[in-house]
């Protein structure tokens, strides 16, 4: 039977007296504190558009925003509308992020804006088309592909939108594949020291996975991105029948979603009111480290779906960045590399030092293999190479139907 824990009496009445007094422990980041790297007037906060609402409203306009909706969670190829699409998982992971966070009294609008932007660099099929152009992009250039380095260079490259320091810190350091007990946050005073540490992830990738957020927000949007998918993935696995609920150990956390994500978030509530830093005991954090690598076994790492992938995808992935670096090299405006990529990029007139352009070429293709959606990344392969044997195929809606098709 399904466990689902409670709050302790002693945080709860702590919560409540803060709410009824309105003295809270002093532990959310104050708007007034805002870095951004230019000081402009449409970027002040107003009284009914406060500081950080400003990072909320440029990400969720951002024209990559809505290619969200057709990238993969977990698992591609899939037509099948119950299965989690990236979409979503920000919209779960900021909701989490936002109970923590109002339990806790942080500023819920910085953590709002780190959740919806966390996954905005991701590339098509997920983390395993992730791995294909990080393989890539090294081999042309020995610097290294990384979503949540990507999301950075979306909301602050891509798309000069002059977004705040924390949230494109909390961004940058949101790294949902390494957990920890315990997240205490190492300062970070200015866009100088930022841009050196953005610099070494591509070439350290090391270095990369070991970026802790500067805020106490960006720590609870970090350990929601694991809460949100650690359950939601077994749910989706199930779905698709690649799983069955009995498969997977009843750890302290539970093993269905609705425990998992209830019983983490009342253990870090717990743990962390009040706290400089966010945590988990350690039975709960044993529970979770545990529980993912149940799914890594049962779930990630599937050989059929690695398999599907890596005879298609990998190779038509291959074949988009060559044709895409030769036809940027050469000029051939007619390219989708031009005509859906950097003209796209530029109808948004945003005013930059040096034309986005004249960024590196294989900056530039993997700029716009990123920004794909899956669908769209198939299709383009179709357009530039008619002819070629390399096909997907998707997993149909009937495919597993049993039942007699009464047009037959």
């Amino acid at each position: 039977m399904p466990k689902f824990e409670v709050l302790s009496q002693e945080v709860s009445s702590q919560i409540e007296m803060a709410r009824k007094s309105g003295i809270y422990p002093p532990v959310a980041f104050k708007d007034e504190n805002v870095i951004r790297r230019k000081n402009v007037k449409k970027d002040v906060a107003t009284v009914w558009r406060p500081t950080f609402v400003h990072d909320i409203d440029k990400i969720m306009h951002c024209p990559f925003y809505n290619r969200y909706a057709d990238k993969t969670q977990v698992f591609s190829l899939w037509k099948n509308d119950d299965i989690t699409r990236r979409s979503l998982h920000v919209q779960l992971v900021s909701r989490i992020s936002r109970t923590i966070g109002s339990a806790l009294h942080l500023n819920l609008d910085l953590i709002e804006a780190i959740a919806l932007g966390h996954d905005m660099g991701h590339a098509p099929f997920g983390h395993t088309g992730e791995a294909y152009l990080n393989e890539l992009y090294y081999a042309h250039t020995s610097r290294h592909f990384m979503h949540n380095i990507h999301s950075v260079r979306v909301l602050d490259a891509i798309y000069p939108y002059n977004i705040s320091l924390q949230t494109l810190d909390g961004i940058a350091s949101h790294n949902g594949e390494i957990e920890c007990e315990e997240y205490r946050p190492v300062p970070l005073n200015s866009f100088e020291e930022f841009d050196k540490i953005i610099e070494r992830c591509y070439v350290d990738i090391d270095y990369a996975q070991k970026l802790m957020p500067s805020t106490l927000e960006g720590s609870v949007v970090r350990l929601a991105d694991i809460i949100a998918y650690l359950g939601k993935d077994r749910q989706d696995a199930m779905r698709a029948r690649m799983a069955e609920e009995s498969m997977f150990v009843n750890e302290d956390i539970g093993s269905i979603n609705a425990e998992i994500i209830n019983n983490l978030v009342v253990n870090v509530i717990e743990n962390s009111y009040g706290k400089p830093y966010i945590k988990l005991d350690q039975k709960h954090f044993k529970a979770l480290n545990k529980s993912k690598t149940d799914n890594y076994k049962k779930i990630y790492n599937n050989a059929v779906s690695f398999a599907r992938l890596n005879t298609t995808v990998k190779p038509m992935m291959a074949e988009i960045y060559g044709q895409l670096l030769d036809d940027l090299k050469a000029g051939h405006k007619s390219s989708p590399i031009f005509t859906h990529h950097i003209d796209y990029i530029n109808t948004a007139h945003y005013k930059r030092e040096t034309p986005y352009e004249s960024t590196e070429p294989n900056q530039i293709v993997v700029d716009y293999i990123a920004s794909m959606t899956d669908d769209y990344f198939i299709a383009l392969h179709e357009f530039l190479f008619p002819e070629s044997n390399l096909k997907v195929e998707y997993k149909g809606y009937f495919d597993d139907y049993k039942g007699e098709n009464p047009n037959v």
